[in-house]
């Protein structure tokens, strides 16, 4: 596909890198984050989705034929959950995105156990139901559209590495089940690339190897001199630690032609102390 113009919705922790790899490769990016703050190269387009009025503005300055990536998560918003991606699809009625990917999550997939492309979703919460309608809210308009459904992301700041360093991190008793995780940097890399593809559909996207949170955890521990977390009963830890969830990401990988620059957490967790230790202290 030839190179377009891309706007990218909820630039944070996944959306600025894929950001970085667009501008490297020539494209022009537009984007809309909650705060006020610019991004270096970036043209920042005001947007509050929990407003109306803000969507409404932002509708009128839309661009036909853009690439748009939505990375927008679900919003804690009064009482409830609220899904900003029914309305954000809305705003495109009049001016068509060339191509639009949606960032979803492997949450769709209920309690399947093993999961790989012919894997059909099975939400079970409200949340895991909220993520499945706003996929298919992008993929019934009919235009070309990519869902992804990461598993756990995780990069410098942020992952089971930080956590214990915060001290707030605790491992299933018994060490829990396969959990699958994929470093940002990789996930990035298939997002920016997947964007200016044709590749269409839904597809699982993580690293090589997915295992016990025990095992991530005791190989922290080592680097970051901690001891190893304390263990608690599955009942009292976020339910993304109680997950048994083995994931093939390999099938995305091909349609793109990418290569994992972190396979597993052996070589992602001591890149995102690196590059966290070569960040200027502030």
């Amino acid at each position: 596909m030839p190179f377009l113009d891309v706007l990218i919705l909820g630039c944070g922790f996944v959306g600025r890198r894929v950001a970085t790899k667009l501008l490297d490769r020539g494209v022009r990016v537009f984007a809309t984050n909650r705060g006020t703050s610019s991004i270096d190269g970036i043209s920042m387009l005001p947007l509050d989705v929990t407003d109306e009025r803000s969507l409404a503005n932002f509708s009128g300055r839309i661009q036909p034929g853009l690439a748009v990536l939505d990375c927008i998560p679900l919003l804690q918003f009064g009482s409830g959950l609220y899904d900003p991606t029914p309305a954000i699809v809305s705003a495109f009625e009049d001016r068509l995105p060339a191509r639009f990917l949606y960032l979803s999550s492997t949450s769709v997939y209920g309690a399947s156990r093993v999961i790989d492309e012919r894997t059909p979703p099975a939400p079970r919460t409200p949340r895991e139901i909220a993520r499945l309608q706003a996929e298919r809210a992008v993929a019934r308009r009919g235009w070309s559209s990519l869902i992804l459904r990461p598993a756990a992301i995780y990069g410098p700041g942020r992952g089971v590495h930080e956590s214990m360093r915060l001290g707030t991190f605790r491992v299933p008793e018994g060490g829990g089940g396969s959990i699958s995780r994929i470093h940002v940097d990789d996930v990035a890399e298939i997002v920016a690339t997947g964007l200016l593809s044709g590749v269409t559909g839904a597809f699982p996207v993580a690293d090589e190897f997915p295992c016990p949170s025990l095992e991530v955890a005791e190989f922290c521990a080592q680097a970051l001199g901690l001891p190893t977390p304390s263990a608690a009963p599955l009942e009292a830890l976020n339910e993304t630690l109680r997950n048994d969830r083995r994931v093939d990401g390999s099938a995305i990988r091909r349609r793109l032609g990418i290569e994992l620059l972190y396979p597993s957490y052996r070589e992602g967790i001591p890149a995102c102390l690196a590059e966290e230790a070569a960040q200027p202290v502030a």
